[in-house]
């Protein structure tokens, strides 16, 4: 049993590496930027979690965040093409607009390491409007 395990952790490991390959691959775009979209999340989240500007109920928002997108137990099974990913993806959306709300805009997309402009379209604007990068 305990060599079945090592196995499959094995394969596990194997295939999370060669997506991390293939995407780092991937041309700019669409595609790229939802590659891209959760681990950017959860870098996000671990560099907000010290910081003293952010409030509590924040870093509980990321935290929360984080252990949704590493967690093994989902709602919708991985191995599902399409909606498979898509529980973890609504969740760390909901959790990082929650969280946004309270965190200063400039220190959120100073911790955001991908594409600016998916994190803005993520956390919206005001409606007729298109949310700017601010200097």
């Amino acid at each position: 049993m305990l060599i079945v395990a090592g196995v499959m952790l094995a394969l596990w490991l194997v295939s999370c590496l060669l997506m991390v390959a293939f995407a780092s691959r991937l041309p700019k775009g669409l595609l790229r930027d939802v590659a891209e979209f959760l681990p950017a999340c959860v870098s996000t989240a671990r560099m907000l979690r010290n910081d003293p500007r952010v409030p509590r109920r924040a870093k509980v928002a990321l935290l929360v965040a984080v252990i949704w997108v590493i967690s093994p137990i989902d709602l919708l099974p991985e191995f599902l093409p399409v909606i498979g990913p898509l529980d973890d993806v609504v969740a760390v959306v909901l959790l990082l607009r929650y969280a946004a709300r309270s965190v200063p805009r400039e220190l959120l997309l100073d911790a955001w390491p991908a594409e600016q402009r998916l994190l803005l379209r993520v956390l919206g604007g005001k409606r007729g409007t298109t949310p700017t990068l601010s200097s």
